[in-house]
């Protein structure tokens, strides 16, 4: 597959207008006070489904043919994709099939039912996902849509970054860091695609959960690494086993390291998100904001910019 393009990321954000929310650009008071930084907030929580995801699958959707849509969908995912494939497959009349961990959050099980989508359990530990999804796809004829390793999934997602850097534009902010989460690397390949267009000055960051940090590792390396699989499951949307070929090829071009964040560093950034900005957000949605507040990225005196990208957690 050919690597997507900035100006594929903003071709559709023209195709997603009336599919998804423009959610909005963030501050807060007190988050700039106790950082000593200007913080833009970037809140996929409160995107359908409550997480960016459905940015790209719908742009993926949208993008197969009329007669090729009609036969369905097949995805694999913890559960946040699994929402974003199944609401966007309702939206258009699609029948869809989502392949997810038998230990998934029941909020993203329930909500991937609640949009009619048949949901086929697996064991993350034992069996392969992928091979599950593209073996219901071959009996199915229905297109495979993958989380993250997708031209048009990583375009999709990309269209988050491309809205905060319009909003901070017209505040007449410029971003001198942006910290993104990293599971498979879609969200961040898409934002290096909206950054290398609109900022290209901005220091560029992932985030991950500590044991599952192979994209920081990975960048390190400069070459694909994989996680052992025996981390903490707190940050669950974020468990990938490796980073992806596509993401790999563009983040690396543009983002320098990553960083990692504990558990508990996680749960601080979650509980300031509740008391502070009065959002829900999810372990994995919260730890760009969990290496801001940990000092992982030096803030102090500079517009940093930052996303929650997922509220779906078990209350």
């Amino acid at each position: 597959m050919m690597l997507p393009t900035p100006q594929d990321v903003h071709a559709a954000a023209a195709r997603l207008q009336g599919h998804i929310i423009r959610t909005p650009m963030l501050r807060s008071a007190s988050l700039d006070k106790t950082l000593g930084a200007t913080v833009l907030i970037k809140p996929e929580v409160l995107q359908r489904t409550g997480t960016f995801k459905l940015r790209g699958a719908t742009n993926a959707m949208l993008r197969l043919p009329a007669e090729i849509r009609a036969r369905g969908v097949v995805a694999y995912s913890s559960g946040n994709h699994a929402q974003g494939v199944a609401c966007a497959a309702a939206a258009l009349g699609v029948p869809a099939t989502i392949v997810m961990p038998s230990d998934a959050p029941a909020i993203k099980r329930e909500s991937t039912e609640f949009w009619g989508a048949r949901v086929v359990s697996y064991d993350r530990f034992t069996e392969d996902r992928a091979a599950i999804a593209a073996s219901i796809a071959a009996e199915t004829g229905a297109s495979l849509i993958p989380p993250y390793d997708h031209p048009d999934v990583i375009a999709g997602q990309g269209t988050a970054a491309l809205e905060l850097l319009e909003d901070a534009r017209a505040a007449g902010l410029t971003m001198a860091h942006y910290i993104t989460p990293a599971g498979g690397g879609g969200l961040a390949a898409g934002t290096a695609l909206a950054f290398s267009d609109l900022s290209p000055a901005t220091h560029l960051h992932t985030a991950e959960p500590e044991g599952w940090d192979d994209t920081a590792r990975s960048l390190a390396a400069g070459a694909r690494l994989s996680n052992d699989m025996k981390g903490s499951p707190f940050c669950d949307a974020l468990l990938s086993p490796a980073p992806g070929e596509l993401t790999f090829a563009i983040n690396r071009r543009f983002y320098a390291c990553g960083v990692a964040v504990s558990d508990d560093e996680v749960r601080a950034a979650q509980t300031l998100a509740a008391r502070t900005l009065k959002l829900v957000v999810e372990p994995g949605g919260a730890v760009a904001l969990a290496a801001l507040l940990a000092g992982k990225i030096d803030a102090r005196g500079k517009v940093v910019g930052l996303v929650l990208s997922g509220g779906n957690a078990d209350l």
